[in-house]
């Protein structure tokens, strides 16, 4: 275990203590590690569930389409709708990786599970996304930033909900 060091400056969650205090809600934007997508009949009920049983916030939302949650740095829950219940993934988790990465991954993927990625494809959110569904029907997400084009149909989408560029020039 001689690769395992401690990184606990990294994390959100406080030391464990009979008086510690919860972190404070995080309002900032960053490029998401890792997130959770779940599917809802009802966005509106499934929002205020989350907003007021498990304290989480609305950070936006892109009417109808989609809600993102937040609660401390790194808890982002995406709600989207669906009209299916079944069929539906276990789960459905995304990993964030680099544009460079999604064509080898989706040919390791031909490779060791035929027709298990779907993809890439372009999101109105700024990404590139390749869907895989792993032999355990969970959904993962490989999810790349785009560079930030001012003058693109995925800017004006950020824009539109409130989302603007930061200084190094993407949301």
């Amino acid at each position: 275990m001689t690769e395992n060091y401690p990184a606990f400056e990294v994390s959100p969650v406080p030391i464990p203590g009979p008086h510690t205090a919860a972190p404070e809600l995080f309002r900032g934007l960053y490029g998401m590690p890792m997130f959770v997508t779940v599917p809802t009949a009802n966005l509106a009920e499934s929002t205020e569930f989350w907003t007021r049983a498990l304290g989480f916030f609305e950070l936006f939302t892109i009417p109808g389409q989609l809600v993102h949650l937040r609660r401390w740095v790194f808890q982002d829950v995406l709600l989207v709708p669906t009209e299916r219940s079944a069929g539906l993934p276990a789960m459905t988790v995304s990993f964030a990786c680099v544009l460079d990465q999604l064509d080898s991954i989706a040919q390791a993927c031909a490779q060791i599970r035929p027709g298990s990625a779907t993809g890439p494809h372009t999101r109105l959110w700024n990404s590139v996304e390749l869907e895989i569904h792993t032999p355990e029907n969970v959904q993962v997400i490989m999810t790349a930033a785009r560079p930030y084009d001012p003058d693109s149909a995925e800017a004006a989408t950020l824009r539109a909900v409130g989302i603007e560029p930061t200084e190094h020039g993407g949301p």
